[in-house]
């Protein structure tokens, strides 16, 4: 019995040790943001979904009235989706696809300075494609899709934290 306690103990002591802790709610160095972007930007929804979920110290404004008490100001100044063929079968046809989602951003304080200069960040999934089964490679496409943009509202949220 001894030797078994022995055992896990020394398994389990390198993962303690190894300074794994679950990531908490960011930690942003404003107090208040304004998310601009276009009128049905599913990213910008996405954002101010995640952003008033996170529950850290941020205040989110979303009436345009607010947007001069705001400490800063994210502009989402494009979002696109691409599909682009990446491979051709003998006769021609579609193989595969490349999947492509691009965000373009800054973030300025109060006066105007960038926090953030204009910055791209591009998510993109290969997938096969099959005519004869054009509905369901859609269906799987649109899927790719909303987890593309969950990764990149994902890693606006670190770089929105890492402004100092």
């Amino acid at each position: 019995m001894q030797k078994r306690s022995l055992l896990v103990w020394l398994a389990a002591a390198p993962l303690a040790a190894c300074g794994f802790r679950l990531r908490g709610a960011p930690d942003f160095s404003f107090r208040s943001l304004y998310v601009q972007a276009q009128p049905g930007s599913a990213i910008a929804r996405e954002l101010r979904r995640t952003l008033q979920g996170s529950g850290g110290n941020l205040t989110l404004l979303t009436e345009p009235a607010q947007l001069p008490q705001a400490e800063a100001v994210l502009d989402i100044l494009s979002e696109q989706q691409e599909r682009v063929v990446v491979g051709l079968n003998a006769s021609g046809q579609v193989r595969e696809l490349q999947l492509r989602l691009r965000l373009r951003f800054s973030l300025r304080n109060q006066q105007g300075v960038e926090l953030i200069a204009p910055t791209d960040l591009l998510q993109q999934r290969d997938v096969s494609y099959n005519e004869s089964v054009a509905l369901s490679k859609e269906g799987e496409e649109a899927l790719l899709f909303r987890n593309m943009q969950t990764d990149l509202v994902q890693q606006l949220m670190r770089r929105l934290a890492a402004v100092k």
